[in-house]
């Protein structure tokens, strides 16, 4: 059975940083791609907007432009964990993070979510 746990989130000011882990298990993890994807308040009935995602093996990347040059994502395939760093974050960041397993090992493949998400929130 799928399940993943994540760490992180919480409060900071703006221009701080944060960092978001998301560990899998029940699933062969370095198989597929990954992300991280977020829902802003008030947008409940809103898809998730995708915020980072990687392939299988970690050589690729892809971002949203609203965190493009502020968010990192990596891989350690050998500890079944996603990660997410977040830098100079902003007002707008504040959102309910969910961490993503892809049906396949590319960017572009689909993603399904489990679990209550972590929260990041962000005052200005």
């Amino acid at each position: 059975q799928l399940q993943l746990v994540l760490s992180g989130g919480g409060s900071v000011q703006a221009g701080g940083s944060l960092n978001l882990s998301c560990v899998v298990s029940g699933r062969h993890f370095s198989s597929f791609a990954m992300r991280w994807s977020r829902r802003a308040p008030g947008k409940e009935n809103e898809e998730r907007e995708t915020a980072a995602a990687i392939n299988w093996s970690g050589t690729e990347t892809w971002y949203a432009d609203s965190v493009k040059g502020r968010f990192t994502i990596s891989r350690d395939n050998a500890k079944d964990t996603v990660y997410l760093e977040m830098s100079s974050l902003k007002p707008e960041d504040t959102a309910v993070y969910y961490c993503g397993v892809g049906a396949a090992g590319n960017l572009y493949t689909s993603y399904e979510e489990w679990g209550q998400g972590t929260q990041v929130t962000v005052s200005s």
